[in-house]
């Protein structure tokens, strides 16, 4: 596929008089990561709520390989090749690691319900193959040691890469993270960010990204698009968007932006976590 995976044309979202997202095009390609960021408020957990089909969009397009995803069920979302993560864990605490993991295996069954009444023939071969899935994702994501602990008793950082090998159980050609490493330290974050390159590198799948940490989102993203109360500020790779004038604005005040500027002639100072 040479054209874009993901395409927003024009997409606004508004709340009875509020309008959260306004106008916003964008477009991510196979195999790349592209990262949403803007200060608290500026829309992007909206945007992202449009594009995985929790929200309709009040106006404009989202297709989704050329299909216009206003007309799939969100359920059928993973079907197409399209799985997320949440902000908030939205894992079964009471179950393992792997259990959680095999969740996002489901899509791919096939098997009738008397097939699975009886466990012979398709669904015991279903079974075999998900299995097999599930530990291919545990060792990719180095969660081996884990893998028969109860979800509720594991650390943080943990879940959060439970929550990750369960959105690639469903085998989807487009990933969304939504603040992927929110409440991370600095190891873990790291170490998600290698998962990230990884899942492109290795996988061949393409990451849209919403986050605060700029250290992640300028040194993984190939494209970042800039949000500010729903409107886009600018898009680019990472260093063009980084020197963006208004971009430091957004995050800082214009006051503060103007005193950065002035400081920061030599440098590379990082934008501010808002």
């Amino acid at each position: 596929m040479t054209g874009p995976l993901l395409s927003l044309d024009n997409v606004t979202k508004a709340f009875g008089g509020v309008t959260a997202v306004h106008h916003v095009s964008l477009e991510v390609f196979p195999e790349q990561i592209f990262s949403v960021i803007g200060p608290n408020g500026a829309g992007k957990t909206t945007l992202f709520n449009l594009i995985s089909g929790v929200l309709p969009v009040s106006s404009g397009t989202i297709t989704f390989e050329g299909r216009n995803l206003a007309k799939v069920r969100p359920w059928n979302y993973t079907t197409l090749g399209i799985s997320r993560t949440f902000q908030n864990l939205a894992l079964f605490k009471h179950g393992t690691v792997v259990e959680n993991i095999l969740v996002g295996l489901h899509r791919h069954m096939k098997t009738s319900v008397v097939e699975a009444v009886f466990h012979y023939g398709r669904c015991r071969r279903e079974e075999i193959a998900a299995r097999q899935k599930a530990e291919e994702i545990i060792e990719f994501l180095e969660i081996e040691s884990i893998r028969d602990k109860v979800v509720g008793s594991l650390s943080y950082g943990q879940q959060k890469r439970v929550e990750l090998g369960r959105a690639l159980a469903s085998d989807p050609k487009l990933l969304l993270l939504d603040e992927i490493v929110a409440g991370m330290n600095r190891e873990e974050t790291e170490d998600i960010a290698r998962f990230i390159l990884d899942i492109r590198d290795e996988l061949g799948i393409a990451i849209l990204l919403i986050e605060h940490d700029m250290h992640l989102v300028m040194d993984i993203s190939d494209r970042v698009h800039v949000l500010n109360f729903g409107r886009t500020v600018t898009e680019g790779e990472p260093a063009e968007v980084q020197a963006h004038p208004e971009v430091a604005e957004a995050y800082l005040g214009k006051k503060q932006a103007a005193e950065v500027a002035t400081e920061g002639a030599n440098g590379d100072r990082e934008l501010a976590r808002p």
